[in-house]
C-alpha cells in the first residue's frame, strides 16, 4: 500500500497495512511490532535478517508504509515509541498521589490535542471558515459533553455580529432547525455520531437548505448528514480514570475556527470586536465607567 504521508504514530500505520502488505513485507512488519524498541537499534543488514528476508525488501517495506528509506524508517520509528511512551506513562491508576495524578492529566491532554493538530485536515477546516464567515445566522447542535462543546461555540460567534444558538433538548434542536434558511449555517457536533437528536437536526437543517457542518470522530454517521466534515481523531480511552479528551479537542477545534473567521472579517467588525473587549475590561473588580466615578 503505498503512501505519501506517514502518521506520527508509525506503529499504527504498520497495523493498519499489514492485510495490504507483501508476505515478504508483512515478515519485516511483524519483526518491527513484536520489538520496536530493537528494531530502532539494528543495522538494516540486522532487521533483515531477523525477518528472514533480504536488504530491498526490508527497503519496500518502509516504502510501503511512507518511509522514504530505512533512515527514514528509524527516525519515524523512534518519534512513534517517544509518543506511546507519553500515553503509557499518563495511565492514571489508583496508586497515584496527586502530584502524579495532575502530571498525568496534563500530559494526557497535551498528548491527545498534538495527536489531534497532526491529523486535522487544514482543507476542511478552510471550508468551513469560509461558510462560517458569511452566515446569516449560525446554530451549534450537541448533547451531552458535546452540549458544553456547543454552548462554548454559541458563546463566540455572537462576537462577530452574527445571531447564535445552542439549543441544547432534543426537541429545541428540532425546532430550530426547521427555522433555518439558505445562508444559515448548522454546527452539528458529536464525538461518535451516534446521537440520534443531533443527527436529526442536521438532517433538518440540511433538507431546509442551510449549510452543516460536522464535528465528529473519524467513520463517524454523523458526517453523513453533513455538507462538510470536520474530523477530529482523539487518544480516547475507555479507561475509567483516562480523562476525557474528545470535548478538549472539540472546543480547540471551535477556537481554531472562531479565531480564522475573526480575522477573515472586515476591519469595521475588529474594531466592533475590540470596543466589546474594552467593555467586558470594564467590568472587573478595581475598574468603573466614567458614569460612576
Amino acid at each position: 500500500m503505498a503512501r505519501t504521508e506517514v502518521d506520527d504514530n508509525l506503529l499504527e500505520v504498520i497495523t493498519r497495512s499489514l492485510p495490504d502488505l507483501r508476505k515478504s513485507e508483512r515478515r519485516v512488519a511483524e519483526a518491527v511490532l513484536s520489538d520496536p524498541a530493537s528494531a530502532l537499534s539494528v543495522t538494516l543488514a540486522e532487521l533483515a535478517r531477523r525477518s528472514n528476508v533480504s536488504e530491498p525488501t526490508v527497503i519496500r517495506f518502509a516504502m510501503a508504509i511512507g518511509c522514504e528509506g530505512f533512515r527514514d524508517l528509524r527516525v519515524k520509528l523512534a518519534r512513534s515509541l517517544a509518543f506511546a511512551r507519553t500515553t503509557s506513562h499518563s495511565a492514571i491508576s489508583t496508586a497515584d498521589d496527586l502530584p502524579a495524578l495532575i502530571g498525568k492529566v496534563f500530559d494526557f491532554n497535551l498528548s491527545n490535542l498534538n495527536w489531534v493538530s497532526t491529523r486535522l485536515d487544514q482543507e476542511v477546516i478552510g471550508e468551513a471558515v469560509a461558510v462560517l464567515s458569511r452566515a446569516n445566522q449560525i446554530e451549534f447542535f450537541g448533547y451531552g459533553a458535546s452540549a458544553i462543546v456547543a454552548l462554548d461555540a454559541q458563546q463566540k460567534f455572537p462576537m462577530f455580529g452574527v445571531p447564535c444558538g445552542a439549543p441544547l433538548d432534543g426537541h429545541q434542536m428540532l425546532m430550530t432547525a426547521a427555522m433555518l434558511k439558505p445562508g444559515d449555517v448548522a454546527v452539528a457536533i458529536s464525538n461518535t455520531g451516534e446521537t440520534e437528536a443531533v443527527r436529526r437536526a442536521a438532517r433538518l437543517a440540511r433538507a431546509q437548505g442551510a449549510t452543516v457542518i460536522g464535528i465528529s470522530g473519524s467513520q463517524s454517521p454523523l458526517l453523513e448528514d453533513c455538507d462538510i466534515g470536520l474530523v477530529i481523531e482523539t487518544l480516547e480511552n475507555t479507561d475509567i480514570y483516562t480523562p476525557t479528551v474528545s470535548r478538549l479537542s472539540a472546543m480547540v477545534v471551535i477556537d481554531i475556527l472562531s479565531t480564522a473567521v475573526s480575522l477573515a472579517r472586515d476591519e469595521t467588525e475588529q474594531k466592533r470586536f475590540a470596543a466589546m473587549k474594552a467593555v467586558l475590561a470594564k467590568t472587573r473588580a478595581g475598574q468603573r465607567d466614567e458614569d460612576e466615578a
